[in-house]
């Protein structure tokens, strides 16, 4: 008879979502074989088992870490506030990030195959993760980083644990830990004007110019006269301008003197910011909405149909 080790029953959890006197008496029956556990979870609890692998990750934490004029920037996702507190899960994540800037891994899948321990778990972070989705009840997981090692100054600024910046700069260190913060605040999409990415300009053109085509046709249907083409053309082309200085780092005022703007306080410090990058929690994922009155009503037929 296998013996059923307490990470094996938190690695069956984390895959299930079943509960852990559940998850126990699956191995036993099953003499300690993952797989057949599982399988055995499935059949007894349909549905409600494997739910925690498939639910939304939008909550989590974005941590950095530096070492020798190297660093890293990561973002670790879970599914609640609460479990950003959770001091084992701050612990992965800071470690996960440690990882990175010592072994420059080339992915996420790569990150999660490392040596690593923590909590009884291991002996890959994977496992570890996995076994701390079994422990804590949610699901969790490693979403993106980026590793800095390209000799550059690097200064960084995390605003919580929700938002992260890494510049990479030469000159002075306060200046530069000022253009974090301000990167933190302002969120610029580009260092300038001209590194805008080309589908946000469009999108932005697009937008100037249905605003025109709105405000034309409100125009004739109030009998007013309609501005030429070529007006037009210069109102868009004007409020893409717009746009570009407001995203663009250097065109930006200065969050702590909105008298000048981050080029011109870099000038006078004689700082150079060569790149930024920003990392907001959850940053692009499509978070569940709850609607609890959909919720009830479900419930209701539900109990409706049963009866």
């Amino acid at each position: 008879m296998a013996a059923i080790t307490a990470s094996m029953v938190a690695e069956l959890r984390g895959k299930t979502d079943a509960p852990m006197m559940e998850c126990k008496r699956a191995l036993t029956e099953a003499e300690g074989d993952m797989a057949k556990a599982e399988e055995l979870l499935r059949v007894k609890l349909g549905s409600k088992a494997g739910k925690a692998a498939g639910r939304i990750t939008a909550e989590g934490v974005v941590v950095c870490n530096m070492d020798q004029g190297m660093g890293a920037l990561l973002e670790v996702n879970c599914e609640t506030d609460f479990v950003t507190k959770n001091d084992s899960f701050l612990a992965l994540a800071n470690a996960a990030a440690a990882l990175v800037v010592k072994y420059d891994p080339s992915d996420v899948a790569a990150l999660s195959q490392l040596s690593y321990a923590q909590d009884g778990f291991g002996p890959t972070l994977e496992d570890v993760r996995k076994g701390l989705i079994g422990k804590i009840g949610e699901n969790m997981s490693f979403r993106r980083f980026k590793r800095f090692a390209s000799g550059n100054q690097l200064a960084s600024y995390l605003h919580g644990t929700r938002i992260g910046v890494v510049v990479e700069f030469a000159g002075g260190e306060a200046a530069a830990k000022d253009v974090a913060m301000h990167v933190a605040a302002m969120k610029p999409v580009a260092l300038s004007s001209q590194d805008v990415p080309a589908d946000l300009v469009a999108r932005e053109r697009s937008v100037a110019a249905a605003k025109a085509a709105e405000d034309a046709a409100t125009a004739t249907a109030a009998g007013k006269p309609v501005q030429s083409a070529e007006i037009v053309a210069k109102r868009i082309e004007g409020g893409v301008q717009k746009y570009l200085k407001e995203v663009s780092l250097f065109n930006q005022p200065f969050v702590k003197n909105d008298k000048q703007t981050v080029e011109q306080m870099l000038k006078a410090t004689g700082t150079t910011v060569k790149a930024f990058t920003l990392y907001v929690v959850g940053e692009g994922i499509e978070k569940k909405v709850d609607d609890f009155a959909a919720e009830v009503a479900a419930q209701v037929a539900a109990a409706k149909q049963s009866a």
